[in-house]
């Protein structure tokens, strides 16, 4: 991957960050590898009856949408590797092990790019 694209991806999923604070999320971690997968951003979002959510969060960059959006880009298997991703997540951070979870994306389209986030994108049924 070229720096030039690296360096656009790290500003849109910073953006993205910064969009999802703005919403009272809360970030836990960023460019979280491992074997098989990376989750771009992993946020909680507080509840309503003080139970949060550990919120896994997938962030597409398309410039235009000929192919689809960029929600549209998160196949079956990405959400596979989302979703192994985020079980190895919670195995490292037991203490969230037990809160409930969401996987949102977070689509960047055009230039400059707009943000559009899906909440509850997918769920682990859908995989």
């Amino acid at each position: 991957m070229s720096s030039d694209r690296r360096a656009r991806g790290a500003a849109i999923e910073a953006a993205a960050r910064r969009h999802l604070e703005r919403a009272g999320l809360t970030p836990l971690a960023a460019n979280a590898q491992f074997r098989g997968g990376e989750l771009d951003l992993v946020m909680r979002e507080p509840g309503a009856s003080g139970m949060a959510t550990v919120v896994f969060v997938e962030v597409r960059y398309r410039r235009d949408d000929r192919h689809g959006g960029g929600a549209a880009s998160v196949d079956l298997r990405k959400r596979r590797k989302l979703v192994v991703a985020a079980q190895l997540f919670l195995a490292a951070h037991p203490a969230l092990a037990q809160a409930s979870c969401r996987f949102d994306v977070v689509e960047a389209s055009g230039e400059p790019p707009a943000l559009n986030w899906i909440k509850d994108a997918f769920r682990l049924d859908d995989c």
